[in-house]
This record gives structure tokens, C-alpha cells and sequence, in this order.
């Protein structure tokens, strides 16, 4: 399909408010599928797995050991060059991604059939494998997924495009979560699993309808060891080449721990200020999940409006204030109207910045190697969160309090602000911008008061 037919306003586009035309154009209506589908094995392993689990009498201590299974999902950028490199035999013909999608989103199907038909309480070593399984086959399936949408995307795109994902994700994950538990109460478990298997299919039926991404580039064919060593190496070797690598690295290892750092201590925080389960989940999951909903659909509209720079910056501040008003909830205490407040706050936050910096760490792809630069980064930005925050949070709390703790967690969120100040300033965060983000021949991008001229590129990606 051509790629310029499936951006052009249809009539009846053309008559939607230009804030919301975006939304309905080919590509980003393609990703809020196919984060559908890269949504809903993370649910399969996650909160269903554990129900399923309790249900069976399996003890705590084994169902939090499952927690094991999500490790794939930060270390995926170990097997993410296989995606970029490897020609598939037969589907090849029909394209490097949509071949990858379509034989990887049958193993997903395939691996979730497996885990719902085995019974815990028998084997729950097998269970054990096939949640593996299933991580393994999810963490691939994301992979796949998100070098075909940011290859789909134009760069004009990339904030709508990473929105419409983020609500296909929230979307597969609850639909699937919720559709296996219902199922499983009526017909059972095994059919929960394996009806909820269908959810693999809105990503590969992208493949087929929009057709291989037009700003996709081939790899070349590996002949021997050393040109394999060298093609799994050329991702890393080629971001490290850009000037300011390493900052931008840096960046995107610090720039969520004041928050990861702070969303890992809310339930507790909730429990020891007296909060009632109802009221955790009307205000923390009901409000929050709205305004979270919100949140996605303004960062798009900004990332459209006032260009990636400027965007980022604005959501790193709120995500910032946003643990700020965690101090003010610790001290005001149990108030309905303050979690309220802070919760709708913090979720509004999140949606912003989730489209923002995922639009920004797409935009950091060389198109030559998408699958892998990608998974690299995302990774980075969750791996650094999970693992030097995981195990300090607690210790924290006890020595100096809720409200304290808070306010450092808003301190720790300052140095990715000001970093990402002077990526800005010092136009780092221009020069370090992959091809993925800039516009090729005939197209135009506005980057805060910046216009992209056809052809023009910067970068050393496009140099």
C-alpha cells in the first residue's frame, strides 16, 4: 500500500477538528491495534496468571516467584538483532516486518494456548515453562511490533502514533484480563486462554492491510560468524557514533527513577494513610485510569503542536510536580478530595509523558536497525527504575518518612529535566535524532519553532 495514500485526509477527515484529525489517519489507527496486540500477553502473565494461581491454592510465595516471567520484557534487546538481521525462509517475500509479525504473533497464540491448558496444581513446573513461554513470545511480539509501527509512522506522526499504541495497550491488556476471567468462570480456564489467544490477531492483520512499512530498509544478507558478530554489534556501534551518545544515553537511564521511584510505594502509602480497597479503586484505578486516558490524548496534540523538544520537557516538569503532590497527600492524609486530586494529577502526567518520550525514543531509531535500537532504549529507561529504585524504596520510607521521601523523589526527578535542558540547548537532542524522526524527501516536520524542509536532515544518522 502506498504510504502517502494512508496518510492523506479522506473527506469526512478533513471535517474533524485539527486537533483530532491526527488520530484517525491510516498509521496511527494501525498502531492503536497493534498495541492491542503487544498488550495482551503481558496481561495473560501478569494478574490473570496470579489469579489463576490463587485460585489453585498455588502458595504466595510461588506466585510472586512467577513475577520472574516479565525479565524477558527487560532483556529483549539481547535477541531484538535476530528481528532486524535474520530473512525469514518463504514469508521473506512478503517483507522483513510483516514476515517477523506474523510468525511470532502464531507463536504468541500458540504459547498462551499452552499455558491455559496445563493445570497448576499438577504441574506447576510446566505452568512455570509455558508463562516463560509466553514472555519470551510476548517480549518478542513487542520487538517485532514496535519497529513496524515506528517504521509505519512518519516522523509528523510519532507523538499520535505512540498515543493511539499506549491506548491499544491499555486496551489489549484490561479487554484480555478481563475477558479470561470471565470466560474462566463460566467454561473454564483453558478456554479463557485460548479465546483470549485471538488478541494476537489485530497486529498481524496490520501487516496484511497496510503492508510492509515504506520507510523500512532491508539488511543486508549475512555470510559467516563475523559479519553476524558484526551485524548484532552495528545497532549499539551506530548509536555511539552519534554526537552526544552517551548523554543521551545517560538521559534515558535517569529520567523516569524520581518517578518509578515514587509509583512503586503508592499502594503502600494508600494503605498507611487508611484508605479503604473501594476507595483505592475508585480513585487510584477509576479517576487515574481516565485521566490517564486524557493524558495520552493531550501529549499527542503537543507533540503535534509545539514539536518533540518542547513536549518532553513539559511532561519531564509535570511527572516531577506530580511526586511533589505525593508529599501534599502524605501530609494532608486521608482526604478523598486530595487523592482524588493527586491521583487524576499523576495519571494525567503519565499520559503525557508516556507519548512524548516513547515518540522521542522511537525518534532516536536509525531505520536500519529499529527493532533492536528501540528495544535497547526502552529497556534501559525501565531497566534502571526496576533495578536501583526495586530495593531502596522501603528502607527509605522507614528512615525518614512518607512526606520527605516524596520530596526526594521529586529532587531525583530534576536531574533528567536539566539534562534534557541542555540536550535542548546545546542542540543534542537534534544532533542525536536517528532517521526514524526525520522526514524524508516531499514531507515537512515542525520541531518547536523549527521547520523541516523536504529533504533537509540533521543529524548524523541522515548525514
Amino acid at each position: 500500500m502506498d504510504q502517502a495514500a494512508t496518510t492523506a485526509p479522506s473527506d469526512w477527515r478533513s471535517r474533524l477538528p485539527e486537533g483530532i484529525r491526527p488520530y484517525f489517519e491510516a498509521a496511527p489507527l494501525a498502531a492503536l491495534f497493534l498495541g492491542m496486540s503487544s498488550g495482551f500477553p503481558f496481561a495473560m502473565i501478569g494478574a490473570t496468571l496470579s489469579t489463576r494461581l490463587a485460585e489453585d491454592g498455588i502458595t504466595k510465595s510461588t506466585v510472586t516467584a512467577f513475577a520472574l516471567t516479565f525479565l524477558a520484557y527487560n532483556f529483549k534487546f539481547l535477541w531484538a538483532p535476530i528481528v532486524d538481521n535474520v530473512r525469514l525462509p518463504i514469508l521473506y517475500r512478503f517483507g522483513q516486518r510483516r514476515s517477523w509479525l506474523w510468525v511470532i504473533g502464531l507463536f504468541v497464540m500458540a504459547a498462551v494456548f499452552f499455558l491455559g491448558s496445563l493445570d497448576p496444581a499438577a504441574d506447576i513446573q510446566m505452568v512455570a515453562i509455558a508463562a516463560i513461554l509466553v514472555g519470551v513470545a510476548g517480549a518478542t511480539y513487542d520487538i517485532a511490533i514496535d519497529a513496524y509501527r515506528i517504521e509505519l509512522l512518519e516522523p509528523r506522526q510519532l507523538g499520535v502514533g505512540s498515543g493511539m499504541s499506549q491506548y491499544g495497550w491499555r486496551i489489549g491488556a484490561a479487554a484480555a484480563g478481563a475477558l479470561a476471567l470471565v470466560l474462566a468462570t463460566r467454561y473454564g480456564w483453558a478456554v479463557g486462554y485460548a479465546v483470549c489467544a485471538v488478541f494476537a490477531l489485530p497486529a498481524m492483520i496490520v501487516g496484511l492491510v497496510m503492508g510492509e512499512p515504506a520507510r523500512h530498509r532491508e539488511p543486508a544478507p549475512i555470510h559467516g560468524p563475523l559479519q553476524a558478530v558484526i551485524a548484532y554489534f552495528s545497532p549499539l556501534a551506530e548509536f555511539l557514533k552519534r554526537q552526544g551518545a552517551l548523554v543521551v544515553l545517560l538521559f534515558v537511564l535517569i529520567h523516569k527513577i524520581g518517578d518509578t521511584l515514587a509509583n512503586l510505594t503508592l499502594r503502600l502509602l494508600f494503605e498507611d494513610l487508611g484508605f479503604t480497597k473501594d476507595q483505592v479503586a475508585f480513585y487510584d484505578v477509576g479517576v487515574g485510569f481516565i485521566a490517564l486516558l486524557v493524558g495520552v490524548f493531550v501529549g499527542g496534540i503537543l507533540y503535534a503542536k509545539l514539536g518533540m523538544k518542547r513536549s518532553v520537557l513539559i511532561s519531564l516538569v509535570l511527572m516531577a510536580v506530580s511526586n511533589f503532590g505525593f508529599a501534599g497527600l502524605a501530609l494532608i492524609g486521608r482526604e478523598n478530595w486530595a487523592m482524588a486530586s493527586v491521583m487524576a494529577f499523576e495519571n494525567f502526567a503519565s499520559g503525557i509523558g508516556g507519548v512524548t518520550v516513547v515518540a522521542y525514543l522511537s525518534a532516536l531509531c536509525n531505520l536500519r536497525f529499529t527493532a533492536t535500537q528501540y528495544a535497547l532504549l526502552s529497556a534501559l529507561a525501565s531497566i534502571a527504575g526496576r533495578f536501583l529504585t526495586g530495593t531502596t524504596a522501603g528502607s527509605l520510607i522507614e528512615t525518614m518518612g512518607y512526606v520527605n521521601f516524596y520530596l526526594l523523589t521529586t529532587i531525583i526527578a530534576f536531574p533528567g529535566i536539566i539534562l534534557f535542558w541542555f540536550m535542548m540547548r546545546s542542540g543534542l537532542a537534534d544532533d542525536s535524532i536517528g532517521d526514524a524522526g526525520i522526514e524524508g524527501p516531499g514531507d515537512a516536520r515542525r520541531d518547536g519553532d523549527e521547520t523541516m524542509l523536504p529533504g533537509e536532515s540533521r543529524g548524523p544518522a541522515a548525514r
